[in-house]
């Protein structure tokens, strides 16, 4: 396997193992005596940075981002098992809203006809990405937090985006992200 595929692979694994947690348990009336915690909140949040700088890589290295992203999406983000609320930070119009793997692909990606305006969020040269979470609201099986994402481009260009994640538990404990809003932070003039 070329050294890329293995820090590509290494990266994505690492990605999705910040979503995972430990096995939930579950009482008599299916509550869970085992809440998601802060703790595997700030990891899946991690994991997400590390998933959107792998991407990158593969942009800059001109390896398959899109099937990279196909993966990261599959396994992530809860596309291939139920709904996801995604309001990515630079949508507008009828296109706001991404409901369906197809459309958070083509931000993330890029390459779709059906949606013009995408570039290719995840493409963008990004070097560096820390989350920060400012509140996480846990109850049993389900997560929200929200917080900022601190990013930074290859030319030192720094950018923060205010975000909001939902996560929930699956049944082999792993976190998927249910919910996903993300603006930049209003700017007065």
């Amino acid at each position: 396997m070329a050294r890329t595929q293995i820090i590509t692979s290494s990266v994505l694994a690492l990605a999705l193992l910040g979503c995972a947690s430990s096995q939930a348990r579950t009482t008599s009336g299916g509550e869970s005596s085992n809440p998601i915690t802060r703790s595997q909140v700030e990891a899946a949040q991690r994991g997400w940075c590390d998933a959107l700088l792998s991407l990158s890589e593969a942009g800059r290295k001109g390896t398959d981002a899109k099937a990279l992203a196909t993966r990261i999406l599959s396994t992530a983000y809860n596309y291939d098992r139920g709904p996801v609320l995604f309001k990515p930070t630079l949508t507008h119009g009828e296109q706001t809203f991404r409901m369906d793997k197809k459309g958070a692909l083509a931000y993330f990606v890029g390459g779709d006809t059906a949606y013009p305006n995408d570039n290719g969020f995840a493409l963008q040269d990004w070097v560096s990405c820390r989350a920060e979470v400012r509140g996480v609201v846990e109850s049993g099986d389900m997560a929200i937090a929200m917080g900022n994402v601190h990013l930074a481009n290859g030319k030192g260009d720094k950018v923060m985006v205010d975000k909001t994640f939902g996560y929930q538990r699956q049944a082999d404990g792993s976190l998927v992200i249910v919910l996903h809003h993300s603006s930049l932070p209003f700017a007065p003039k």
